[in-house]
């Protein structure tokens, strides 16, 4: 590309990166700001949602393709519900085999809403003037069969006896042609002569009628070439008798309210500014003028992040605005690493236009190997985790590709443009020397491997603490683990925690916690291992009510998990670790055609987990469902940067292990790479502090191990899986030199 055609493509991307950031805080014309065009979740819009489980001896006698289809026709059938009720963006998904979850937003009666989905649908046969032939009870049963004559399928229905004969009258009127259509029916183009079949208040399908029917049973068909298999089954199952196909019972429900929401939101993007300019400062102040590029193209990034999720559709949760800003310390390590290697070909006595070139090439691979394994680990948290830590896993998922872009292209870009400019060209603002020495964080050079002992001591001393705290008193899992209900409620005054027990002791609730909270302690967090159900949590706030005058209206936020839901939890916490460590090993020994290098790769991973348990067990934090992104993020993050280390141990294994002994290479290649080290975990503990110190306790609890993780990890790959790389090598670094003249002194 021509340097002048670099230049204007650089000022478009400038203008560009400035307009971008216009619309997405204030919107123009037609094109609303980010805050309006992004879908935001539950926690932050407020609402409702529950998952149901359908009854476990119902599904035992299914196959995997009828429980399939029964789940679906039951997904249909809560849809058509939520859909009746106007709630906006209502959504009815499947999770799982045999759940279904329910989110509805902004739902003010969240209780009445959760009961109402629960409900036995009704189902009417009307005429087209609206009066009822006949209801869901005279309904006998309903399924389908081949449709011979129009092709596809058709629908048959068999009634009760008293059905029978309330048909026969309906389709008697019904087939006489002078039934007057109502308003409503009109509209949706019903015809005179049609029984219409509704559940609640949508209409099912309204078949037309040519002659009296006489009989317990009729086929409903489209001459159409026939109902398709799908449509018909899902007819079927909405006519019949009006039940669910399935019995359904809530496992898991939350309650939150806008306010919370729309607070934790505020603080968030605060944070996350904050977080992001901190970033920004220290890349500039470390990296002078190629910060600054490098900063263009974070914040490239975060635009191209923000608007690849609006274009998606994808919701924004709190859990995903901590994915985003732990992206954006991947995408600073690309920089970092691109950065490193310019400055070490400059060192080499290479031009600087030349060095940019070289520079890159080299930190290819590297970027992307690290970023990679990283991926891994995203993805298989988005298959494994729940609805809330795949929005997490998601942006991350995003946020790693994106970066991958704009560290390779966007930065290349402007770096090369300066390599290639008279007056910036040149060695000072490339973070070298006139003398060629680079300028590093770290300018002492250190023998790791000499004390690697004494850090395998560390890790052992703290894991065998974790475990014993953790056999002694256990860990201390959330409700979401051990099944149980949260309720936040604003009392609207300061209350006696003490005396909210009291209140509540005759509903026999056990480990029950009251917390205060708010400002002026004018909340209270009340936490039990029992399960209530939304009628329970009901009684709960009516006796608080008779004593503090409080009402529905005061429940900010509440959630129950049943015990199910955390067994799952752990069974999908180990197994999630499993499969991503599998994963990277594959994909490590692939890359790197040695097992070695896996074996030490995933040696730290078990290490990382380890110290994250043993840190929850000794301070006994609070271990919930966000607790299973933190361990596959630290997961992630570990492999990254013993991967980024042990390429330059693979790259000057080839070039030097003629010269060099095993234990030298090592010790030369982490020195190398010790200031990436440094400068990505303080850019992405800089805005995961931010959001620690200024959030919300939710998204403390995502944040909390992600912390503990950017520490572990990097130490880690530092202290543990580099020397552990050296045992499993010992014998085959030494010079030959060393060898021919091993037994001669």
């Amino acid at each position: 590309m021509k340097a002048k055609l670099k230049k204007v493509l650089a000022i478009l991307i400038v203008l560009a990166v400035a307009f971008g950031w216009y619309v997405t805080c204030l919107g123009i014309g037609p094109v609303n700001s980010i805050k309006d065009t992004m879908k935001f979740g539950l926690d932050i819009n407020g609402g409702v949602y529950v998952v149901l489980e359908a009854d476990q001896d119902e599904v035992a006698k299914m196959s995997d393709d009828e429980l399939r289809q029964v789940m679906e026709q039951t997904r249909a059938v809560l849809n058509n519900r939520v859909n009746a009720m106007g709630i906006s963006e209502a959504t009815v998904s499947i999770e799982g085999t045999d759940r279904l979850r329910v989110e509805m937003p902004g739902v003010d009666n969240a209780e009445e809403a959760i009961q109402q989905i629960g409900q036995t649908a009704q189902l009417s046969f009307l005429l087209a003037d609206g009066s009822v032939v006949l209801t869901g009870e005279d309904v006998k049963d309903a399924g389908i069969d081949t449709d011979t004559e129009h092709g596809g399928y058709k629908i048959n229905l068999e009634f009760t006896s008293a059905g029978a004969d309330k048909f026969t009258e309906g389709t008697r009127m019904a087939s006489s042609g002078t039934v007057e259509v109502n308003e409503v029916f009109k509209q949706v183009g019903v015809s005179e002569r049609a029984i219409v079949i509704m559940l609640d208040d949508s209409i099912v399908t309204a078949p037309t009628c040519d002659q009296t029917i006489s009989q317990a049973s009729c086929e409903i068909t489209s001459g159409n070439g026939g109902y398709s298999k799908e449509e018909a089954s899902n007819t079927a199952a909405l006519i019949k008798g009006g039940a669910l196909p399935i019995s359904l019972h809530d496992i898991t429900s939350s309650v939150q309210t806008a306010t919370i929401g729309e607070d934790a939101l505020n603080k968030s993007v605060v944070a996350g500014l904050i977080g992001l300019g901190l970033v920004f400062l220290l890349m500039i102040v470390v990296y002078n003028i190629l910060g600054v590029f490098a900063d263009i193209a974070l914040m490239m990034y975060v635009l191209l992040v923000l608007w690849i999720m609006a274009g998606m559709g994808t919701v924004l949760t709190l859990p995903g605005i901590a994915g985003i800003i732990l992206s954006i310390g991947m995408a600073v390590d690309a920089n970092v690493i691109i950065f490193s290697r310019i400055k070490e070909e400059i060192a080499k006595g290479k031009s600087v236009r030349v060095a940019v070139d070289q520079g890159f090439k080299n930190a290819l691979t590297t970027v992307l190997d690290a970023q990679i394994t990283t991926l891994i680990a995203a993805v298989v948290l988005y298959e494994i985790g729940s609805t809330t830590v795949k929005g997490f896993a998601l942006t991350l998922m995003i946020g790693i590709v994106v970066s991958i872009f704009t560290a390779v292209v966007i930065t290349q870009l402007f770096v090369g443009l300066v390599a290639e400019s008279k007056t910036f060209g040149k060695n000072k603002f490339f973070g070298v020397s006139e003398e060629g020495v680079p300028k590093k964080i770290i300018k002492k050079e250190f023998n790791f491997l000499k004390n690697r002992k004494i850090f395998y001591a560390i890790s052992t001393c703290i894991i065998v603490v974790g475990l014993v705290f953790s056999v002694v008193r256990g860990f201390n899992y959330g409700i979401d683990f051990t099944g149980g209900t949260m309720m936040q409620i604003d009392m609207g005054k300061t209350v006696s925690s003490e005396e909210v027990k009291e209140t509540l002791k005759d509903y026999d609730l056990k480990d029950l916690s009251v917390v205060l909270t708010g400002k002026d302690n004018d909340q209270v967090v009340i936490k039990t291992v029992n399960a209530l159900d939304s009628e329970s949590r009901q009684e709960v706030v009516k006796t608080l009510g008779d004593k503090y005058g409080i009402s529905d209206e005061n429940v900010l936020a509440s959630e129950e998990f049943g015990p199910t839901v955390g067994k799952e939890l752990k069974t999908n916490a180990f197994k999630a670790v499993i499969i991503a460590a599998i994963c990277m090993l594959i994909y490590i020994i692939f890359r790197f055609k040695s097992w070695k290098y896996g074996a030490a790769s995933i040696a730290g991973i078990v290490h990382d987990v380890l110290i994250v348990l043993a840190f929850y067990a000794i301070f006994n934090v609070t271990i919930n469902n966000p607790f299973i992104a933190g361990i596959l993020t630290v997961v992630g993050y570990s492999i990254n940067d013993t991967i980024v280390i042990f390429d330059r141990i693979r790259e000057n294994r080839r070039l030097h292990h003629r010269k060099q002994s095993n234990e030298e290479i090592i010790n030369h290649s982490i020195n190398q790479t010790i200031d990436r080290s440094v400068m990505t975990s303080l850019t992405t503990l800089v805005g995961m502090l931010a959001l620690f110190f200024m959030v919300s306790t939710s998204i403390r609890e995502f944040v909390l191990p992600l912390i503990v993780g950017v520490l572990v990890g990097t130490y880690s790959s530092v202290f543990l899986c580099s020397p552990l790389f050296y045992e499993l090598n010992k014998n085959e670094g030494k010079s030959k030199y060393v060898r021919e003249n091993r037994g001669k002194k």
